[in-house]
């Protein structure tokens, strides 16, 4: 069975009411970027952080997976599906895709602040001071924060470097070190990047289709499975 490698990031969750991660000023949902999604915004106002992402955990218990979605999890009639995403969501699992990699964390789980492999799901939609691991350490967003290490980087490349086929949706292929992992697929492989916007890479054998991920991946899926 041919390997399909997604890579999905916040245009494909943005239909779905989801917001982008940085607007045009630098802010997410009207807070500074370094405020909110920083280790050191961590240190500085942990309430502020806290509460922050309550807000954006409770809008997701509001969000339903969209077409786009849809069609990446209908792939799998036909083709081992691996999804790399940027986004923190869980949309792309309750459409039904089974192999989905986080790139940046799970807005669901929290983990320690001391010990990075204890990782638990949120019961609901909060988590607030004096929610701790078993060692008495405060949980915090399980996030990959801006200036912190991506450890789920390096299975994503390699997962990369296997795709018979790759699509890249909903991604501006401008932020690091996501947008390196096209560099990993085989110069042969198909290459699909649907997007509205212009994005550009250098690899070979790349097609673009520029509209949003939901009219778009229909024409690519209906494509790979023959319709």
């Amino acid at each position: 069975m041919k390997k399909i490698v997604v890579l999905s990031g916040a245009g494909v969750s943005a239909e779905s009411g989801i917001s982008t991660f940085r607007d045009s000023g630098g802010l997410w949902e009207q807070h500074r970027i370094e405020d909110v999604a920083t280790y050191e915004g961590w240190l500085k106002n942990r309430k502020l952080v806290l509460d922050f992402y309550n807000l954006r955990r409770k809008q997701l218990l509001n969000a339903q997976p969209n077409a786009g979605h849809y069609e990446l999890a209908r792939l799998e009639q036909a083709y081992e599906v691996h999804i790399i995403t940027q986004n923190v969501d869980d949309l792309h699992e309750r459409a039904g895709s089974t192999n989905v990699l986080h790139l940046h964390g799970e807005l669901k789980k929290a983990r320690s602040t001391v010990d990075p492999d204890y990782i638990v799901d949120i019961e609901g939609w909060a988590l607030t001071e004096g929610m701790t691991d078993p060692k008495g350490a405060q949980l915090r967003p399980h996030i990959v924060w801006f200036g912190e290490a991506v450890p789920m980087i390096e299975p994503a490349a390699a997962l990369s470097q296997k795709a018979d086929i790759y699509i890249v949706v909903g991604t501006s292929l401008v932020v690091y070190p996501a947008a390196g992992l096209i560099h990993y697929v085989p110069a042969r492989t198909p290459k699909f990047i649907v997007d509205p916007n212009d994005v550009y890479t250098d690899m070979p054998n790349v097609r673009y289709i520029k509209e949003p991920a939901s009219t778009g991946l229909k024409k690519v899926v209906d494509e790979l499975l023959g319709h």
